[in-house]
Formats: structure tokens, C-alpha cells, sequence
């Protein structure tokens, strides 16, 4: 592909992102939140590889200390990500293997009750992995437990380029500088989460404003800080929500900037400004993690835990309660995600079935099946988001197996993968690498690397 192509492809592509493109001045070369440059899961200009294994393209691997399931981010040459680390490793450990032996033997919920952690920032050089600076946000004991198959880390950091947003829920929010000195912190209490099962949801930007989801078994509430020295500027209730795990969406509109949070009681929109409520919208199913995602002003709901729905509605209509509105454009109810957030490439809408290897795209703009549901023979169970560049779709599993597949109207596998490494976070795309957390390192994968 010439350069002149391949300049003239990202020019479309991003004439044709709609009214979510201009959230911020983020550079599409980076991917400064875990959903991409876009907010979609999409990088208009990455190319990262098709094959890799332990041998294979695998410019570097890098043991990351402690449990995470936050995704890496990546900006102006440096790695960001999160890791709670066990000041007792060895309770910690029995713990697991505590929370382990309840589900082996059928029991309900498997619990890993909490022990003292530090909880920490990091920042690696891009090009080799090697630390350039480590902060620790603190050392405290969670108060209360987490799912066996998470982590007390799971919301991932985002970066406006002047700072570095750590979101570690109920052990504090940070902004770091880009070489690490910590510029504000805030508390904003304990979460009750569902079941113990933990917390997960990451912050969102909005202009100048960080804003923070705090659904839990007790008051839920939304709030805006001063990105800059991170003050409340707006607090609203959210009445009749409980825990969800679900990430704001902000995105500009015809009405001006909007935040959108989906979730089990009613997806809202609120004006990012103010904090007022701007529509409502019922029916997604208990235990909400998928996050809105947004194409030509249709924004996506999704969900997929006792029970399926997706719905496509258009923001620049919307207003007030939405049941009856034409502004929901389409609904769908079949094999709609639990985990994995959705996945907008061209004018296709890609999802996982709960948390199942089962693939299906839909037309974004009329909700018609394109394929699918189709089984991903090589992967098992899938909690990372598919991301895609190049016209190709990347879907990890669980225990490190990977598929790559070809955008379009039919489902075309490419390649099969693996690494030793379980993969539950979503990789970041930057130019012609992907990288990758797997439960114990980083990897970064790249064209030409000789592997491991």
C-alpha cells in the first residue's frame, strides 16, 4: 500500500467517525484509553501483525508484578498500566486457592477475600518494555473482597497527554504528570459491589472533566472532577441502580457534549456541562459491563447476562424516556455480550455471546445479521474487547488464544494463535505493534520480531 493510499484511507475513515471523534485531541497514532483512539475499539491507522506465538514476532515480553485486568495504554512513546500487588503473597495466595476450592466443589460466589496491597502506576518505554518510572498510589486493605477471575485493579488508565488519570475505585483516584509526579488525588468512598465480585468500571474524559461511575448495592451516583485538580464539579444520583461495571462514553452532539452510562436499571445520558439527565432508556439485563460505543450518532447498548439486548439509538434525537421513541433506531436480543464491549469497524457492529467464543456482526445502521452467530473453534472463553486495524478483527481468549479475522459480510478466519500468557484485558494497537497484558506480563507484538 503506497503512503498516499494509506493516507487517503485514514482521511475517510475519520471523515466518517460521526460526532464521538472529537472528544479530545488525543493523537490516533496513540491509544490513550483501553477503548482506542476512536472510543470504538478501532485504530485508523495501526497495522499490527496477523501471526505471533512465544517464538514468533514477539518484539518483547516483560513480567508485570501483582493482578490486573486493566488494559495497557499507550502515548508519545510510553506504556501505561495498573497493578495491585500483595504486601502478603503468600495469604494472597491462599486466598486464591481458597476461592478456587469453592467453585470447584459448585458453591457460589467464589470470593477472594482481600489482604493488604499496594496499588501502582506504571510507565514503560514502548520500544522495549523496561521501566522508565513506578509510582505507588497506596498501600491500604480493600474492604471487601473480589471474583476469583479479577483482580483489586480492573479499571484501566487514561491520559489527555497532560496528565494520567489511575482509577483504582474504592482505593482512590489519581492524576499523575507524564513523568509521574502526582498532581491530585480523591476518595470517593467504598463500593458495596454485587456478590463482593469487585469493581471494574474506568473513568471517562469530557473536556476539562473526569467523570466517574459509582453504581454499587448502596447510593449510586455519577460525578464529574476538574481534570486538572480534581474537584467535584457535578454529583448525580442514580436511583434504582445496583452494580454495574459498565465505562462512561463521552461523545459531542448536535445538543453538545453528552456522557453516556449504560446500565441495569436505565441507560442515561446526562449533558456533560451540567450533569442533567437528557434521555433514558430501559431494558439492559443485570450485571452491566459492556461500555456504549458510538458510530454517525448512533450510540450502542449492549448486554448480555440473563437475558440479550443491544440497542441503536440515535443521540441526536433522543430526549426524555425513550420507550416509545423513534429514536431508538433497532434493537437486536439475540447472543448479545456479558463481558466484552462491542466492537464498531466500517459500518459493521461485532459481539461476542456472553462471554463465549460465539461471533455475530450486524449492519451498525439497521441491526440486520451480516453473519453469524458463528463459533470461534480456536477460542474458549473471551473477556477482552475485539479491537481491529487494517481490516482485520483481533479476539483474544482467555488463556491466550487468539483469532484474527478478515472485516467483512462473512466470517473469514486468517490466523490462529497462541501465547503461554492468559489475555482478560483488551490490547492497545499502535503503528505496527499490539500490545498485549496477559495475567503476568506484557507483551508487545510486532512484524519481524524474532519472539521470546
Amino acid at each position: 500500500m503506497t503512503n498516499w493510499t494509506r493516507c487517503g484511507l485514514v482521511l475517510f475513515w475519520l471523515m466518517t467517525q460521526g460526532a464521538g471523534f472529537a472528544q479530545d485531541s488525543a493523537k490516533t497514532t496513540d491509544w490513550s484509553n483501553w477503548r482506542g483512539p476512536l472510543y470504538d475499539g478501532t485504530s485508523p491507522d495501526a497495522d499490527p501483525p496477523i501471526r505471533w506465538s512465544e517464538t514468533e514476532n514477539v518484539r518483547f515480553k516483560v513480567p508485570i508484578p501483582g493482578e490486573s485486568l486493566a488494559s495497557p495504554i499507550v502515548h508519545d512513546g510510553r506504556i501505561y498500566l495498573l497493578s495491585a500487588e500483595a504486601l502478603d503473597a503468600d495469604s494472597y495466595s491462599r486466598n486464591l486457592a481458597s476461592a478456587e476450592a469453592v467453585r470447584e466443589r459448585g458453591e457460589w460466589p467464589p470470593q477472594v477475600s482481600p489482604v493488604p496491597h499496594a496499588f501502582y502506576l506504571y510507565a514503560l518505554d514502548a520500544d522495549d518494555g523496561s521501566v522508565v518510572w513506578k509510582r505507588k498510589a497506596r498501600e491500604s486493605t480493600p474492604h471487601e473482597s473480589h471474583y476469583l477471575d479479577t483482580s483489586f485493579a480492573c479499571g484501566s488508565p487514561l491520559t489527555d497527554g497532560e496528565l494520567i488519570y489511575a482509577h483504582f475505585g474504592s482505593n482512590g483516584t489519581y492524576a499523575y504528570s507524564m513523568d509521574g509526579e502526582l498532581v491530585w488525588e480523591r476518595d470517593l468512598g467504598d463500593m458495596l459491589t454485587r456478590n463482593g465480585f469487585g469493581e471494574g468500571s474506568s473513568p471517562a474524559l469530557a473536556g476539562d472533566l473526569l467523570i466517574i461511575n459509582w453504581d454499587h448495592e448502596g447510593e449510586s451516583f455519577v460525578v464529574a472532577l476538574d481534570r486538572k485538580t480534581g474537584e467535584e464539579v457535578w454529583r448525580r444520583e442514580r436511583p434504582g441502580e445496583v452494580t454495574s461495571w459498565s465505562t462512561p462514553l463521552a461523545l459531542d452532539t448536535p445538543k453538545g457534549q453528552q456522557v453516556v452510562i449504560s446500565s441495569t436499571g436505565r441507560s442515561r445520558s446526562y449533558a456533560a456541562a451540567t450533569g442533567d439527565v437528557l434521555w433514558s432508556l430501559g431494558g439492559m439485563t443485570v450485571n452491566q459491563i459492556p461500555t456504549p460505543t458510538e458510530r454517525n450518532g448512533l450510540v450502542y447498548l449492549a448486554s448480555g447476562y440473563r437475558g440479550n439486548m443491544l440497542q441503536a439509538v440515535d443521540v441526536g434525537s433522543a430526549s426524555g424516556e425513550l420507550e416509545s421513541s423513534a429514536a431508538v433506531r433497532w434493537t437486536y436480543e439475540r447472543d448479545t455480550p456479558y463481558v466484552a464491549s462491542p466492537l464498531i469497524y466500517g459500518d459493521q457492529i461485532y459481539f461476542i455471546k456472553h462471554f463465549r467464543n460465539i461471533l455475530t456482526a450486524l449492519d451498525a445502521d439497521t441491526g440486520e445479521v451480516r453473519f453469524g452467530p458463528e463459533r470461534l473453534t480456536h477460542l474458549s472463553q473471551v473477556y477482552a474487547s475485539p479491537v481491529a486495524a487494517a481490516g482485520r478483527i483481533y479476539i483474544f481468549g482467555r488463556d491466550g488464544a487468539s483469532v484474527v479475522l478478515r472485516h467483512g459480510s462473512s466470517l473469514e478466519i486468517l490466523a490462529e494463535n497462541e501465547l503461554d500468557d492468559g489475555v482478560d484485558a483488551t490490547p492497545a494497537l499502535v503503528g505496527n505493534r499490539m500490545y498485549v497484558r496477559g495475567r503476568r506480563s506484557l507483551y508487545c507484538l510486532e512484524n519481524g520480531s524474532p519472539g521470546n
